[in-house]
């Protein structure tokens, strides 16, 4: 009898061990650094916090919906809503954490009254990104717009190019890597800040610190109100990652909260 109750009481630490464990998906710079800080508070609380890096954005959605990972943490909401509409899934919001405010880059301008006639810009090729991309050119005058309200703006809703500007639309990730090899790009700042661009210094058009691009933590519907999604969420959303997120990134990552 008490090896029986020895060995239910071993499954049933196991299973409450278990159900602690949180995978989550997130890219580097500055999702999984942030990550990282947040989680020695949550094994104090008993959550194992499992973080799997990437470097795109669309595996960390795809593996949250097949529940190869039970919630991510590298988009916007913006992002996420057209990723729902696009690829049918229902991830949702749990908590909004910080801004990266999104910059233009050049290695051969140092302003964009630089911007040769005829010049290659280049920006994200995800719709949301991409139209985040134009409606920051909108506003710093190189280009105008259709309608300035549409965060879904491509090179063809494009009223007025003064400079005739040849747009290439590219993978999010690769920008940093080509930003050489144009005359100016439009970068994600988790991106930047891994190939060790500064926005706050390098970028020549940045977005203000009101920008609506919230990242946001992002689980199902069926977990969304788990006890340890709550525990990462309040954990992202304390006054000690928001001095960390303030003090390391001096203003290339703002707190949302």
């Amino acid at each position: 009898m008490k090896k029986t109750l020895a060995v239910l009481a071993a499954a049933l630490a196991f299973s409450a061990h278990a159900a602690d464990k949180l995978s989550i998906g997130a890219t580097a710079v500055p999702h999984a650094e942030i990550l990282e800080f947040v989680k020695p508070t949550l094994a104090k609380q008993g959550v194992d916090l499992d973080i799997k890096v990437f470097t795109d954005y669309v595996q960390p959605n795809v593996q949250v919906a097949e529940k190869k990972l039970d919630a991510n943490f590298f988009q916007h909401k913006p992002y996420l809503d057209e990723f729902n509409k696009g690829k049918g899934t229902n991830l949702v919001t749990v908590a909004g954490v910080h801004v990266e405010p999104f910059g233009a880059y050049s290695t051969k301008f140092k302003k964009l009254a630089d911007l040769p006639a005829g010049g290659t810009v280049a920006i994200p090729n995800d719709a949301t990104n991409g139209g985040r991309a134009l409606l920051l050119l909108d506003k710093a005058g190189v280009i105008t717009l259709k309608d300035k309200k549409n965060i879904l703006a491509t090179p063809k809703d494009i009223a007025q190019n003064p400079k005739k500007l040849k747009f290439k639309e590219l993978e999010a990730a690769t920008l940093p890597r080509i930003l050489n090899q144009v005359d100016l790009a439009l970068i994600n700042t988790n991106y930047a800040l891994e190939a060790k661009l500064n926005p706050s210094k390098d970028a020549l058009a940045i977005e203000g610190k009101q920008s609506p691009y919230v990242n946001i933590l992002v689980a199902r519907p069926d977990n969304k109100d788990s006890a340890a999604i709550k525990k990462l969420a309040a954990a992202l959303n304390s006054p000690e990652t928001k001095q960390f997120i303030e003090t390391k990134y001096n203003g290339a990552v703002v707190p949302a909260f």
